[in-house]
């Protein structure tokens, strides 16, 4: 391994401008005159972009411009030391010390462990005094060698371990807990620098904090215990959180990845400020509390996650679509879809189609044409996104354009749904394994990019096409003809089972199961074939029940509820007139013996009675607020406000009477853990 820097790299006491590109324009020409990068102008302007992302000035009089760039070698370390200090956006004023990182686009992970590593050091006071007390470019060189060899001689899965997570140390009794995520656009320096600063920031106010370092240097994911623990989150990140839905219910503080580093404290402050306050925000989405690292799952736990995965990222295509198919029967009616694609194409604003007896005339009928197609294009995407974002979680990016692939192979061969699923685990599975080669170097930057694709594509849609399209499509047609058969006791069978997943976790597998379920029959609806309508309709309204039960409860009998559950109630008439399951959580979390049972109740009852009284809906989500998309929707709030008053009742029988007993040793036990 070739050092990080030599004395050729290090300019010392030297004027380079005033401005902050000066000094990385001059450092830039120092790495390609090194043989290190093959371009000034492609590495400058790489440095360049990174900066105008966020400026790299960090207290101290320290400055770090870092990228990846084509253009470098290997990874290199440049450093000026300036006569004239230069302001690269730093608070406490212009930087003396400026390091120039710069990584290849596909530097290996014990590089790229080395220059977080240096990253860190650099929060350290007496190693940023040595670089201004060094005479010559020979001590700054030691001084670096120094700080990273014991990652070099330490690389490996151990050390992989120890630079992705950051923590104060064992939490005391009492003590409050916090959990953070840093991540900077390239990883490479802010991200653990940032992680660095709040732990040491938290171990100042006795706080428990361990961070996440989501950088290039590897990433080994929080204990699930860990984050269940916390009393708030910390999210000090210029890029999206990896895995946020872990998070999922915590009072959370949103901040760029520079205040990490800026202001750590502050940070701190709001964090255990946000942990108090029940109207705090909270981070969005499920998380399913038996999670646990990719490391320790076993194949069904993988399995599970793949699939959430999967259906996370189909929905937005899903909900959305829904909603302008929906919009397009409103404005357009029912007939749109026979004439939509003529419409769109052959007539414009200036030109409109004949209105017939449409209440808006011609604009009636283009705006409900448009409105359809874009709906109908977005719905079409169902079964692609769902298989890409599998191979996804199983594979990373490398697996996101095979799982697109088979995903729309499926859909081609008519294999819906259940080919999806199957397409994005063959193409996950393929590409996973293919990224585990040991290449040679020169091959490692197209393995992701062009062969892992291009082999998981032809093999994972090769056998959808040759092996296994056929037999799901074929199953997949009969599970339509079942379902649109079914009539009667039946279907009120069906709506009940469906009410019951729903409610069962609020958000997590079960309830996205029963969801996913609905929202892929809405692509086969037409006014002769009405039951994926009704099936959606009876999951939309059954999962609306349970947090309008527990709005409900706390007004029926408050003093059955703490002052924060009174005020999530307030919160949860909303959530739950909204089809948002999730505004449940919180009773769950707090009760989850007693507030499950009753709402799996009450949502059974509206499920069921939405498939008895025939109610259709053709929108994916919005609750009340599609009444236009729900046919028969004085009746859908009936059901809804049924189920919503059983639900209510029971949980407040539940916990007035189903009471727990103490036993007499339960204070003995409690001094024992104190």
């Amino acid at each position: 391994m070739s050092a990080l820097i030599t004395p050729e790299l290090v300019a010392l006491d030297t004027y380079l401008g005033t401005e902050p590109k000066d000094v990385i324009r001059h450092l830039a020409e120092l790495v390609v005159a090194s043989g290190r990068a093959t371009e000034i102008e492609a590495l400058y302007a790489d440095a360049l972009a990174r900066e105008a992302k966020t400026a790299t000035g960090i207290p101290g009089g320290l400055a770090i411009p870092h990228c990846r760039s084509t253009a470098v070698l290997e990874p290199t370390l440049a450093l000026a030391r300036l006569s004239t200090p230069v302001d690269f956006g730093s608070k406490d004023g212009p930087a003396d010390l400026v390091f120039l990182i710069a990584a290849p686009g596909g530097a290996d992970q014990e590089h790229l462990q080395i220059l977080a590593k240096l990253a860190r050091s650099l929060m350290k006071k007496d190693f940023t005094a040595a670089l201004r007390d060094a005479s010559n470019t020979q001590q700054i060189v030691e001084l670096v060698n120094n700080v990273v060899a014991p990652v070099a001689v330490a690389a490996g899965a151990h050390a992989a371990r120890d630079s992705a997570n950051t923590r104060t140390g064992p939490a005391r009794t009492g003590t409050k807990r916090i959990v953070a995520v840093t991540a900077c656009p390239t990883g490479i320096a802010h991200t653990y620098m940032a992680a660095d600063s709040l732990v040491a920031a938290a171990q100042a106010v006795g706080v428990d904090l361990q961070v996440e370092t989501q950088g290039s240097a590897g990433l080994t994911p929080l204990d699930p215990a860990v984050i269940a623990a916390a009393d708030a989150v910390i999210f000090a990140v210029d890029v999206d959180v990896r895995g946020r839905e872990r998070f999922a219910g915590k009072p959370v503080i949103n901040a760029p990845v520079k205040r990490g580093i800026d202001e750590p404290g502050r940070l701190i402050e709001e964090a255990l400020a946000a942990a108090l306050n029940p109207n705090a925000r909270r981070v969005s989405g499920t998380v399913d509390q038996n999670d646990a690292t990719e490391k320790s799952e076993h194949l069904g736990q993988k399995l599970k996650r793949a699939l959430l995965t999967g259906v996370s990222y189909m929905i937005p295509f899903v909900a959305g679509g829904g909603l302008l198919i929906a919009l397009g029967f409103l404005l357009g009616g029912y007939a749109i879809t026979d004439v939509a694609d003529e419409v769109v194409l052959n007539n414009s604003l200036f030109n409109l189609p004949d209105g017939g007896a449409n209440v808006l005339g011609g604009l009636g009928v283009y705006l409900g044409a448009v409105f359809f197609k874009i709906g109908a294009l977005s719905m079409g995407f169902l079964v692609p996104a769902l298989a890409g974002y599998i191979s996804f979680a199983i594979a990373d990016r490398p697996g996101i354009a095979p799982g697109f692939v088979a995903g729309s192979v499926a859909g081609f061969m008519g294999a819906g749904f259940l080919g999806g699923i199957v397409g994005g685990l063959l193409a996950g599975v393929v590409a996973a394994s293919f990224a585990k080669l040991n290449v040679p170097r020169w091959l490692r930057s197209l393995m992701p990019v062009v062969i892992i694709p291009l082999i998981a594509s032809i093999v994972a849609s090769g056998l959808m096409f040759i092996v296994l399209g056929g037999p799901i499509a074929l199953l997949t047609v009969g599970l339509g003809d079942w379902l649109n058969g079914m009539t009667g006791a039946s279907a009120v069978i069906l709506g009940v089972i469906l009410g019951l997943m729903m409610a069962f976790d609020l958000g997590g597998p079960v309830n996205k199961v029963a969801y996913a379920f609905a929202v892929a029959g809405l692509g086969a609806a037409t006014l002769a074939n009405q039951a994926p309508w009704q099936i959606m309709a009876a999951v939309m309204a059954a999962g609306m029940v349970p947090p309008l039960a527990m709005a409900l409860a706390t007004v029926l009998d408050k003093k059955l509820f703490s002052v924060t559950e009174r005020e999530n109630g307030k919160a949860a008439w909303l959530l739950g007139a909204s089809f948002i399951s999730e505004g449940a959580i919180p009773f769950a979390a707090a009760d989850v013996f007693r507030v499950i049972p009753a709402a799996m109740l009450g949502a059974a009852v509206t499920g069921g009675l939405s498939m008895a009284w025939n109610i259709t809906s053709k929108a994916p989500h919005g609750g009340v607020f599609v009444f236009f998309a729900i046919d028969n929707f004085l009746l859908f709030l009936l059901a809804v406000a049924i189920g919503t008053v059983v639900s209510a009742f029971a949980v407040v029988g539940l916990k007035r009477y189903a009471v727990r007993k103490r036993t007499v040793d339960a204070p003995e036990a409690v001094l024992v853990d104190a």
